[in-house]
């Protein structure tokens, strides 16, 4: 079987799109590119190995890439909070962490759309999954769509 990279940069293309829409981005390939592999990062160091490999797998290939790009495998503090995630995403953007995350609302917005493209090559399973090992708070931002029912 050959390799198809125009396939995988297409598909890599696709996703940065979709985020750049959801994160209310100009397409700005660097500006979303950056804040992407922030959220991915600090992502990746909040779930089990386990659940990582199958988040991964249902990746656009060009995406595994940026995932697992320097990845430490040793443990990490675990977060308590939705803004100790922003904040996560904050340290690994660095000096352009102001300019692409901007004040508390607007991060929240980016960071939940990065979580809207994933979940239009993610199966709903795996990002619920996903969103049950971060914090609570940060389930709305994973899983915008669902609905909450009372007993």
């Amino acid at each position: 079987m050959a390799l198809n990279f125009d396939q995988y940069s297409a598909k890599g293309k696709e996703f940065l799109k979709k985020a750049s829409e959801a994160m209310q981005v100009e397409y700005d390939d660097k500006v979303a590119g950056r804040i992407i592999r922030a959220v991915f990062h600090a992502l990746r160091d909040q779930l089990s190995p386990e659940e990582n490999l199958q988040l991964l797998a249902q990746l656009p290939t060009l995406l595994k890439g940026v995932y697992v790009e320097g990845w430490n495998f040793s443990p990490k503090h675990r977060i308590h909070h939705a803004a100790d995630f922003f904040n996560e995403v904050r340290s690994r953007l660095g000096a352009t962490a102001a300019h692409d995350l901007g004040n508390d609302e607007m991060a929240r917005r980016r960071i939940a759309g990065v979580f809207e493209a994933m979940s239009a090559y993610v199966s709903a399973g795996e990002m619920e999954d996903v969103s049950s090992q971060l914090p609570k708070d940060l389930k709305t931002l994973i899983l915008p769509k669902q609905e909450t029912h009372l007993f």
